[in-house]
C-alpha cells in the first residue's frame, strides 16, 4: 500500500516543473537563480520530496501521539503522520514538525512599495521570500499556485536564514520581507531570519493575513521591524465564506501589534459587492482610529479577478476613492489607494500642512521630502521607519 508521503512525492514529481516555471510570473520579477544563493543549489525533490522537517516551535503534546498546533487560531489537532490545515506542519511520532523551514519557493528582489509598505524606508530594495502553504483559502488569492500548494508540489531551494541575510547584503537589500504566501505558516523560519538579520543591521518585515495566536506573535514581535496585515474585510461572514477563517483573531493581532509597538500597516482588498459597503468601510475606519490609532496607514487596494473570483469586475476607482474619503473623514491621517498607478492617493501627505512628502507612481518612489521623520515645511512628526 502506498504511504501518504510516497503519494505526495509522486504528485510532486508530476507538478514540480510547471509550478517552478510559474514563480517568476506570479511576482512579476525575476526569480533569483540557484547560483545567487551562497553555497547552495536548486534541489527540487531531495529526500522526502523536498521537505525540510524541523521541530515546530509552537505546539503541545496530546495523548496517543496526537499534537495540537499552537501557531494559528485553527488550533489543529493532528494525529501521527497527518498534517494541519495549512499542510506545512506534520505530526511525526508525537512531535510536530515544520516542513518548510529554509525551503523557499520564491526568492525575489522587490521595491518595498510592492508589499506595500509606505512608511518603511521608501525606495528600499526588499529581498522577498515565501515558502509554500497558507492557513487561509481565499477565493481571490493572487498567488494561489504556491499559497494553496503543499511543500512537495512546488520547486524550492535550500536557503538558511544566514544564507538569506548574506544574499540580501550581496544584493544591497535593506529589508527581508516574508510575503507572497502566508508567513504565519513558516513562522519558525521568519523568526530565525529576523534574528540573523539583526546581526547585519537588516530589518525583517512580514506581509500576513494576521491569523496567528498570541504566543507566536509575541515571540515574533521581539525580533521583527514591521508587520503588514491584509484585513480581508470587516465582517465575520466575509471571513467565513471567502477565507475559511474568522475576523476576531485578526483584529486581536492588530491590537497586539500596536501594543508591542511594531510598525504596522493595513491593506484592504476592496472587492465589488462583497466588502465595499459604505457602513462596513466606516466601521473599519472607526476601528482603526479608535483601537489602533489615527496614524496607522490604511491602504485600499483595487481588486482584479483571480483564482475562484473571476465573475466579478475590477473595483471601480470611484469606489476606492469613496473608501478613502470615508476613512479620511473618520479621522485617519494616512489613507492610500493601491493598484491605481499615478493616482494622487498613492502619495504621502502631511496631515498638518497638506504638503506632499513622498511622491509615488505605482511601485516607484519618485521623491521623498521627509526630513528625519518630520515634514520639512511645518515640522510635524510623520510616523514610520524612515532610515
Amino acid at each position: 500500500m502506498t504511504s501518504r508521503r510516497e503519494a505526495l512525492a509522486a504528485l510532486a514529481a508530476l507538478a514540480g516543473a510547471g509550478c517552478a516555471a510559474s514563480l517568476a510570473a506570479l511576482s512579476g520579477e525575476r526569480l533569483l537563480l540557484a547560483e545567487d544563493v551562497p553555497g547552495r543549489g536548486a534541489i527540487p525533490l531531495p529526500d522526502e520530496g523536498g521537505l525540510a522537517p524541523r521541530r515546530a516551535r509552537w505546539y503541545k503534546s496530546l495523548p496517543d501521539e496526537w499534537v495540537q498546533c499552537g501557531l494559528c487560531p485553527h488550533g489543529c489537532k493532528i494525529s501521527e503522520g497527518e498534517r494541519g490545515t495549512c499542510g506545512t506542519r506534520e505530526n511525526r511520532h508525537g512531535v510536530l514538525h515544520t516542513l518548510v523551514h529554509s525551503r523557499p519557493c520564491s526568492v525575489v528582489l522587490d521595491p518595498i512599495e510592492k508589499k506595500p509598505f509606505f512608511h518603511l524606508m521608501p525606495g528600499a530594495v526588499a529581498l522577498s521570500l515565501a515558502t509554500p502553504g497558507c492557513n487561509f483559502e481565499c477565493k481571490c488569492c493572487q498567488n494561489w499556485e504556491i499559497a494553496q500548494a503543499r511543500p512537495e508540489q512546488v520547486k524550492t531551494v535550500v536557503l538558511t536564514p544566514e544564507d538569506a541575510v548574506a544574499l540580501a547584503v550581496k544584493r544591497a537589500a535593506k529589508v527581508i520581507a516574508c510575503t507572497y504566501t502566508e508567513p504565519v505558516t513558516f513562522s519558525e523560519y521568519v523568526f530565525d531570519i529576523a534574528v540573523a538579520g539583526r546581526r547585519s543591521a537588516l530589518k525583517t518585515a512580514v506581509v500576513s493575513n494576521g491569523y496567528i495566536q498570541e504566543e507566536p506573535l509575541r515571540d515574533l514581535c521581539g525580533v521583527l521591524s514591521a508587520y503588514k496585515v491584509d484585513l480581508k474585510g470587516f465582517t465575520e461572514r466575509f471571513y467565513k465564506e471567502h477565507c475559511g477563517g474568522e475576523l476576531k483573531p485578526v483584529l486581536d493581532t492588530l491590537r497586539r501589534l500596536v501594543k508591542h509597538r511594531i510598525w504596522t500597516e493595513i491593506v484592504v482588498l476592496v472587492i465589488p459587492s462583497l466588502n465595499d459597503g459604505a457602513a462596513e468601510i466606516r466601521d473599519l475606519a472607526r476601528f482603526v482610529r479608535g483601537e489602533l490609532g489615527a496614524e496607522v496607514p490604511l491602504h485600499f487596494t483595487r481588486f482584479h479577478p483571480a483564482y475562484r473570483l473571476t465573475n466579478l469586475p475590477p473595483t471601480p476607482i470611484s469606489t476606492l476613492e469613496r473608501c478613502r474619503d470615508v476613512a479620511l473623514k473618520e479621522g485617519l491621517s494616512f489613507v492610500y489607494l493601491g493598484n491605481v498607478p499615478g493616482h494622487p492617493g498613492e502619495s504621502t501627505y502631511c496631515p498638518g500642512c497638506g504638503a506632499r512628502l513622498v511622491r509615488r507612481v505605482g511601485m516607484a518612489m519618485l521623491e521623498n521630502r521627509i526630513d528625519k521623520g518630520t515634514c520639512p515645511d511645518c515640522h510635524r512628526r510623520i510616523p514610520g521607519l524612515w532610515t
